[in-house]
């Protein structure tokens, strides 16, 4: 089964906001929907189907604050803790803060094998039910740099060859939170990733509970082997994969403007955001919020299995 094209998952035409792709496969954005205040249901349909259609839509200049963003997010979903691992800010369970400088207090600078991959990933797929949706806000955004990629993974899908199609629909990973092996982690990472260790394995092919959608569920940044094939044979064919996903054609690059707000479904999409940030002075400042999701499934309709850690919670 191929998955649809966006004009396949097209609805009638949104009635209270405008809807502006920005490429062929992925990406649009969205006017005439004010997030600062309660959205009416229709508005809120007409959000979702684009979402569900684009993979990620943006809405800009919305300046909101933390309890605007959390009240925006709550009227599509249930919000989890800011992040798994590593919490929230202070007064806002549901928000993590995206600082340019976050990283510093876990990682120890040191030579990186950097592939064109390297980076790109959907959040938080070790664990058992990733994430649904993923609504991330602009503060601080620098004159230049600091954009942010996301590619589609159900059009990367189709765009495999039949014969690769039907040998990945039937493969599951494993998926881990854990650093990349070249990268030496300081005490304070390893403290909070001990208290909340996570692996799962999950379809390579999952079906989208919402859209039908066969995706390519490869995250690179947690994808660490493909289940029964011996090790080389698994590098190689993830490699292969993860090259493919992120083709120009499949992906978008967002130049963000402060007070934007972009939301993604990172059930079908992997992001990136480019290092190139750290050559410039200029600092950046995002917060996110993401939405409880699901247990993927794959092409044979079963579920994804837990091998370490809780399930992720609303709250």
């Amino acid at each position: 089964m191929a998955s649809a094209t966006p004009e396949a998952n097209s609805t009638a035409s949104p009635e209270t906001i405008e809807v502006k792709p920005l490429t062929i496969h992925i990406g649009a954005e969205i006017d005439g929907a004010d997030l600062t205040q309660p959205l009416p249901e229709q508005t809120l349909r007409e959000i979702r189907d684009a979402f569900l259609q684009w993979k990620v839509v943006f809405f800009k200049g919305q300046d909101l604050d933390h309890e605007q963003h959390v009240d925006f997010a709550r009227q599509l979903g249930e919000p989890t803790i800011g992040h798994a691992v590593f919490g929230h800010i202070d007064g806002y369970p549901e928000i993590y803060s995206i600082a340019k400088h976050r990283w510093d207090a876990r990682y120890k600078p040191a030579p990186k094998l950097i592939k064109p991959w390297t980076g790109w990933h959907a959040d938080i797929t070790a664990a058992i039910n990733p994430p649904a949706v993923s609504i991330l806000r602009g503060v601080e955004i620098p004159p230049y740099g600091g954009d942010t990629f996301w590619t589609n993974l159900a059009v990367a899908y189709d765009g495999l060859s039949e014969t690769l199609r039907g040998f990945v629909d039937g493969l599951r990973g494993l998926h881990v939170f854990e650093p990349p092996k070249e990268i030496e982690t300081t005490e304070e990472y390893e403290e909070q990733r001990e208290v909340r260790r996570m692996a799962s394995e999950h379809p390579i092919v999952r079906v989208h509970p919402e859209t039908g959608e066969r995706v390519l569920y490869i995250s690179p940044s947690y994808l660490r082997s493909i289940v029964g094939l011996a090790p080389r044979e698994s590098e190689q064919l993830l490699e292969l994969l993860w090259e493919h996903a992120i083709r120009p054609e499949y992906t978008l690059r967002y130049k963000w403007e402060p007070g934007d707000l972009a939301m993604w479904d990172n059930r079908a999409v992997i992001h990136c955001a480019p290092r190139d940030i750290f050559e410039v002075e200029a600092d950046r400042q995002l917060y996110r919020i993401t939405l409880i999701g699901d247990v993927p499934v794959g092409v044979d309709g079963k579920p994804s299995t837990s091998i370490e850690g809780d399930p992720i919670a609303a709250i």
